[in-house]
């Protein structure tokens, strides 16, 4: 057989998430328990990672040690790809969150592979225009909308909603300042909307670690008022609809927030 032809059969042949599933030259599976660090901010860069099952917490630390989540990551989602770019060194930290099962890459295996691959460039490319539409989602949803809508967001984000056509998930529980990091508010409302969330049976807590997340928690993301949006479906409630939750320092109350457009990927899930 011509070799032309065998290089183009490999190629039709290749299947990128086989790739990305099995160890080979330059590819090693890695475990992580609980509360491992699977890499610092500041260490140099030394491949890429792509999550075999897990979940995975990426956060950066300023100079004068405020610390922000940046994310929550899922089986499938890659990590660490930034050496690619030309970052010598890592810009945030990961921590596993559950025990991890996860594909290391080196960096050169990653960089011939997609510069021989379309495939498997085509994915990664897809991945990262997904995720660079999530980053845009996350600023309007931190311009425009209240801390409320930001914590169910985040929530049903985590549980991959709509992702599996199923109703409620379970995902890790993280501490309230976790989430009040990544919500972009205090640890106060946080656990004062946790508390209604809960209350509404839109969340519950499992026996163990686990926290489910109902599919009737969309309700607070698409609902559009001036007051507390939970708070108004709370017929038991003793706050009033347009009573406040404790105060953001330096934020103006939920009330007088400029209104946004909705989420395109939740609202794209519920249709």
């Amino acid at each position: 057989m011509p070799k032309q032809i065998t290089t183009v059969k490999k190629r039709l042949d290749f299947n990128p998430h086989t790739f990305l599933s099995t160890i080979g030259k330059g590819r090693d599976m890695v475990s992580f328990e609980k509360k491992n660090t699977i890499f610092a901010q500041g260490a140099a860069t030394d491949g890429l990672f792509f999550i075999q099952s897990g979940k995975v917490q990426l956060s950066v630390v300023s100079e004068s040690g405020k610390e922000a989540t940046l994310g929550i990551l899922n089986e499938g989602d890659f990590f660490g790809e930034g050496g690619l770019a030309g970052q010598l060194i890592r810009m945030s930290s990961a921590i596993a969150i559950t025990d991890c099962v996860l594909l290391h890459v080196e960096r050169e295996a990653m960089t011939l592979a997609l510069g021989r691959e379309p495939k498997l460039s085509a994915l990664f490319v897809k991945y990262l225009l997904k995720r660079n539409i999530r980053y845009q989602d996350d600023l309007v949803d931190q311009l425009f909308n209240s801390s409320e809508k930001r914590l169910a967001r985040v929530l049903l984000l985590m549980a991959q909603f709509g992702e599996q056509g199923v109703s409620e998930m379970s995902i890790p529980r993280l501490s309230q300042e976790t989430l009040a990091e990544m919500v972009g508010t205090t640890r106060s409302r946080v656990s004062f909307f946790m508390n209604r969330f809960r209350k509404l049976g839109f969340i519950n807590y499992d026996v163990g670690d686990n926290l489910r997340v109902h599919s009737s928690l969309l309700n607070v993301v698409l609902h559009d008022n001036d007051g507390t949006i939970a708070a108004q479906q709370d017929k038991n409630s003793t706050l009033s609809a347009g009573e406040e939750p404790p105060a953001e320092p330096g934020e103006p109350l939920d009330k007088d927030r400029a209104k946004g457009p909705p989420l395109p990927g939740l609202v794209r899930v519920r249709n």
